[in-house]
């Protein structure tokens, strides 16, 4: 009677082993960015790094690319840009030096109301009957997501006044 409790004991010692074997190595807890992320982009100044971008900056991202990559950025999906014949030249969408200085609502002017309007270069359009306020919004989150250096928002209360 012992013998069949003892051969059943052993088979089962057999099955947690072999099962126990089988088992995929525990996967790494460390979140990579890139996996929780809507979309990328290359980092301008290192094409091996890809920068994560949330919902909204792949939607401003997608603005990007169709109407401001043109003056914008030194290349574009079709070729070289038209950056180089402008003056003055404008700044890089990922310029930090630049549009890390700036307030969300004064960039949403400029795009808005075209560089004139705020003493800016005149070749700048103004996209505001062109685009919607949340498409701004999206290109100024897809600007911040790629700015170098890259952008700290401000922890001082923002003003009521737009800035400049």
């Amino acid at each position: 009677m012992r013998a069949p409790i003892t051969v059943i004991v052993i088979a089962l010692i057999v099955v947690f082993a072999a099962l126990a074997g089988c088992r995929k190595p525990a996967a790494s807890t460390e979140a990579k960015p890139l996996d929780k992320a809507y979309g990328d982009e290359p980092d301008w100044n290192n094409p091996q790094s890809r920068i994560p971008l949330k919902y909204q900056q792949v939607h401003g991202q997608r603005i990007f690319y169709s109407d401001c990559v043109w003056c914008h950025a030194d290349s574009t999906p079709a070729g070289p840009s038209n950056r180089s014949n402008l003056t003055p030249s404008s700044p890089l969408a990922n310029d930090g030096a630049t549009f890390n200085t700036l307030g969300d609502d004064y960039l949403k002017n400029i795009i808005t109301l075209g560089g004139s309007a705020l003493s800016k270069s005149a070749m700048m359009p103004p996209w505001g009957r062109t685009l919607k306020q949340d498409d701004i919004q999206a290109v100024i989150a897809f600007m911040r997501a790629i700015a170098q250096p890259p952008y700290r928002p401000s922890v001082r209360p923002k003003s009521q006044y737009s800035e400049k």
